[in-house]
């Protein structure tokens, strides 16, 4: 049997210049060729998992089938590959760490010292090599997480050197930096991209190819000094400028033939490829007619004087896939709850759509609460998800049931009507703060009501979708909120837990307590995002 080839890819000069979809974009264009692939994210820092990381300074938490929570990297290898991954895709320092104090602790290293560059590097090759056996993969891209020259990454940078001492014709290592255009000078400068790729040779690496990411395409002028100072041919550094969609970059890497480039290296033959459902669904993306304006009301946009989007993206992925099916692009706004707070929901006026994703804690909760009503009197298609499926009951029974206290008791614990409350087996993990990989996580199977809206969406009653909670649905308001129109359309399979909730006489007002942009894909769009872009379409006035 042939030997798993592994192409180790690593970042430089400075953070988010999408190294998570340049190693999508490479996977995918491998798998396009016939080939079994699979990735790897190696985060470096000393966390187990991502579960308990700030979303607005480390970004959305993805989770897989399994339940583990990891960084949201992992979503878009999923949503590239079109393939469900497991924990044995997602790496950190601190499993890495753990697994070696464990086993020394039960006596696996026969009493020898553990060493910190040798015995680290050992459990991430032996992480590489699970992982490619139990995805059956013959090529494994391996993620470095951090950018060169930080101190956190080396062990996987050393991991990355021994394999390719052991087997150099079954390795590669794949380069990302990036080429400023400072506005005083005008003109582009390849110094920083050289320079990390020197950092990247001090940890006893050069690479085989280094994507040049810049604001336009890297002319040839500075691939030949960055091919200089690599040691490598012109024809190795690829062109990798700003697009309007990510899902354009594997498209701009095979019109500079880097998956016939990157086989030859790893001595493989190559295969047939096809992009061609890829291509048109790129297509249908970028040249969509009209343009949906959808508000995205949330907790975790604001950080300083910015707003970032990444705490929710995949529900912005999501929405992207289903937009084009009824030939709108989207325009998103993104607006923290605080801001309705403070001016009022009227601010929602003129949105076609309205989507409340997950969140956490009490802060600006009666932002959410207010955009949900907005939303129910005024007939906006609505979009609940988890957190969003949670203010949307607390809203219900406060406006239309008259429970003026209602609340869910992780905003008010001694609330009299507790409409969301913590599971039976999560009170004592909330009371001694045991909370790390502790909630309702992966996938959950459902079924659901025939007739409902949940229903026509799935085109089945039974299925299952991805989770990440510890509050509940209330069963002691079920029959009352039904009784007022809040129809209860899917339940666990065992139906003692609530999963969705959706309103009669309603255009599209749908509250889940899953995460569905989980799962979505660009080639195969989650159903109910596409159920809820139908009803924005079908309401939209021109």
């Amino acid at each position: 049997m042939a030997r798993t080839k592994v192409i180790f890819v690593s970042g430089g000069v400075i953070s988010g210049i999408g190294k998570g979809i340049a190693t999508s974009s490479i996977a995918l264009i491998l798998k396009s060729r016939g080939f079994r692939v699979t990735i790897m994210k190696a985060d470096p820092y000393l966390n187990i998992d991502a579960g308990t990381l700030n979303p607005i300074e480390h970004g959305e938490v993805f989770v897989l089938d399994d339940g583990m929570e990891c960084d949201q990297d992992l979503g878009n290898y999923e949503r590239f590959l079109d393939q469900s991954l497991n924990k044995t895709n997602y790496v950190t320092t601190g499993q890495v760490f753990k697994s070696i104090i464990d086993k020394e602790r039960a006596l696996g290293y026969d009493g020898k010292t553990v060493e910190f560059f040798q015995h680290p590097p050992e459990e991430i090759i032996n992480r590489i090599e699970k992982c490619a056996k139990h995805n059956k993969a013959e090529i494994v891209l391996f993620e470095v997480g951090g950018t060169v020259g930080e101190y956190q990454n080396l062990l996987f940078l050393e991991a990355n050197r021994l394999m390719k001492l052991k087997h150099p014709r079954d390795i590669l290592h794949i380069h990302l930096t990036y080429l400023p255009i400072p506005s005083s000078l005008g003109e582009m400068k390849s110094k920083p991209a050289q320079m990390s790729i020197h950092q990247l040779a001090q940890a006893g690496i050069l690479p085989d190819f280094v994507l040049a990411r810049s604001q336009v395409a890297v002319d040839e002028k500075r691939k030949e000094k960055i091919a200089i100072a690599c040691g490598l041919h012109p024809d190795d550094i690829i062109s990798a400028p700003d697009v309007e969609s990510i899902y354009q970059v594997p498209l701009n890497f095979e019109n500079q033939h880097l998956s016939d480039k990157v086989l030859k290296k790893l001595f493989i033959k190559p295969r047939t490829a096809d992009l061609k459902e890829w291509k048109t669904m790129v297509n249908d993306m970028l040249t969509a007619p009209k343009t949906a304006k959808i508000a995205m009301v949330g907790k975790y946009f604001s950080t300083g004087d910015f707003t970032l989007s990444d705490a929710y993206l995949s529900v912005i992925e999501s929405l992207r896939h289903a937009a084009p099916k009824f030939g709108f692009k989207l325009k998103m706004t993104w607006i923290d709850s605080s801001q309705i707070e403070e001016e009022g929901a009227k601010m929602l006026a003129g949105f076609d759509g309205i989507v409340v994703p997950g969140g956490y804690g009490t802060r600006a909760v009666e932002g959410i609460v207010q955009a949900v009503k907005f939303a129910r009197e005024n007939k906006i298609p609505y979009f609940g998800l988890c957190y969003g499926m949670q203010q949307a009951a607390v809203e219900f029974a406060r406006n239309v049931l008259g429970h003026k206290d209602a609340n869910t008791t992780e905003i008010d614990p001694k609330t009299k009507y507790p409409v969301i409350d913590v599971m039976k087996d999560q009170k004592d993990l909330v009371k001694y703060h045991n909370l790390g990989g502790t909630q309702r996580l992966g996938s959950w199977e459902w079924k659901a009501k025939a007739g409902t809206k949940f229903v026509k969406a799935y085109g089945k009653v039974t299925g299952s979708d991805r989770h990440r909670h510890r509050y509940e649905f209330n069963n002691k308001y079920k029959a009352e909120f039904e009784k007022k129109g809040m129809i209860i359309a899917a339940t666990t399979k065992d139906g003692n837990l609530v999963e969705a909730l959706e309103l009669k006489d309603h255009p599209f007002f749908v509250g889940v307590q899953f995460h569905p942009e989980l799962k979505s894909r660009p080639l195969k769009p989650h159903p109910l995002y596409l159920a809820f872009m139908e009803k924005v379409a079908n309401g939209k006035k021109d």
